[in-house]
């Protein structure tokens, strides 16, 4: 039994189907809850985007709001700080005397290393991180991570057969916290912002509630590649994202539905796409630091540059292309973007505009309130052609495209695409002035 302490919450907002954070309730008699904002998410980085939007930034926001009024039960809180998470704990250690931290497994290279730091720096502490972001734990993979497939089909085939862990419900008893420990106050968002989702784990839960309980799941496949429609994909992504709900509840939901309603291709084709979510998770956890390389998990990378006015006009939707342009004003006015959208920009990105991929990436990073490390970084090596697509880039005729999922224009209509632009290139790359 340890004296003291600490859960780190990261991408893991909520109670239930938290093993973590169950072993901490039965190990501790006392317990730290912290969850830390780090002030570099907030300023431009590498790429020139920031690491976190506001609509993701409100969406985790409402996301701790809902776990303190969980906790409240508990006479329990989030202890919040706004600083590096290394120093953040190392402070509460050297304070409080704590003598275990715990957290859920990270797919997240930087994460990862944070987690590792810690570990080093302070050796004497116990340590512990199962895995509960995704629907197996590395230990029930019919192979060695090294080993990963290194497609999604060979993967989906070693492991759609495998059973399932239950969901666990969420603590009955959570261990108080030391007097004094103290919060610090979290940047906020414009007043003005406002949103398609919620966050937390109660509306993650009402919105599985809600679509399951629909006849949506029994069409999904027939829809989920429209352009615009609530109802046309899930919309689980937000909450597992921020980790509000897991994909093991989704799962759960999912076989209640079908024990209900019978299996369909469109019910199936839900968890097909939650494996694709495993894939990318193990993929971040296989290959580290190399989800963020030009060249990816390949030997070579892209022949493709940065042509700052071609990154600006995609970005702000102002491209030759009004399919493209209505997808990027959507995802700046309101945070989302469907999976068909995202493709055929990040196609555009990479092939028409011949940009380096990583920039699309940080935007999207920057831009999407359902941002998933894994997710994010390796779908747009996928359509770079530097991940684990054996047939290399993925390049989408957009005029095909457009006759395909918006005949009539309407959604190009709807989000302003075919606004008159100027002409793609007034400079060249290195900002010099095009002549005529």
């Amino acid at each position: 039994m340890h004296r003291l302490g600490l859960f780190w919450f990261q991408q893991d907002l909520r109670l239930s189907d938290q093993p973590a954070l169950t072993q901490a309730c039965a190990e501790c008699e006392q317990l730290i809850l912290l969850y830390c904002a780090e002030p570099g998410w907030f300023s431009p980085g590498r790429y020139t985007s920031k690491r976190m939007g506001m609509q993701r930034w409100r969406f985790v926001l409402d996301s701790l709001q809902e776990i303190n009024h969980q906790l409240q039960p508990h006479k329990q809180q989030l202890v919040l700080r706004f600083q590096s998470p290394v120093e953040a704990i190392s402070q509460l250690i050297s304070q409080y005397k704590i003598d275990a931290i715990y957290q859920s497994r990270q797919p997240g290279y930087y994460e990862a290393r944070q987690w590792q730091q810690l570990q080093q720096r302070f050796p004497y502490l116990s340590f512990q991180n199962p895995d509960s972001n995704t629907l197996f734990t590395e230990q029930q993979l019919p192979f060695a991570l090294t080993e990963l497939p290194a497609s999604f089909s060979q993967f989906r085939k070693q492991v759609e057969q495998l059973p399932l862990a239950a969901a666990i419900a969420a603590p009955q008893h959570i261990p108080p916290a030391p007097t004094g420990v103290q919060s610090e106050p979290l940047p906020g968002y414009p007043s003005w912002l406002s949103s398609l989702f919620s966050g937390g784990e109660y509306s993650g839960q009402q919105h599985l509630k809600r679509y399951f309980n629909s006849t949506l799941p029994g069409f999904y496949k027939e829809v989920r590649n429209a352009l615009d429609g609530f109802d046309n994909s899930t919309k689980f992504s937000p909450w597992l994202a921020a980790g509000c709900v897991s994909a093991r509840q989704v799962v759960a939901a999912l076989h209640g539905y079908e024990a209900r309603h019978g299996r369909n291709d469109s019910s199936y084709w839900i968890y097909f796409e939650l494996l694709w979510r495993e894939y990318f998770h193990w993929y971040s956890h296989r290959h580290g630091k190399a989800l963020f390389l030009r060249q990816g998990i390949k030997q070579s990378a892209p022949l493709t540059s940065f042509y700052p006015q071609r990154f600006r006009a995609w970005c702000e939707g102002t491209t030759p292309y009004p399919l493209v342009n209505a997808c990027m004003r959507q995802l700046k006015q309101t945070g989302y973007l469907s999976n068909r959208g995202r493709q055929l920009v990040a196609s555009c990105f990479v092939h028409e505009l011949q940009l380096d991929w990583r920039y699309g990436a940080a935007w999207f990073e920057q831009q999407l309130i359902d941002y998933d490390v894994a997710i994010n970084w390796g779908n747009w090596q996928y359509l770079a052609g530097v991940g684990a697509d054996p047939r290399g880039h993925r390049q989408f005729n957009l005029e095909k495209q457009q006759q395909q999922y918006d005949p009539e224009g309407s959604y190009i209509r709807q989000w302003q695409g075919d606004s008159r632009v100027l002409a793609l290139d007034s400079v060249d790359a290195a900002d010099w002035p095009v002549l005529g």
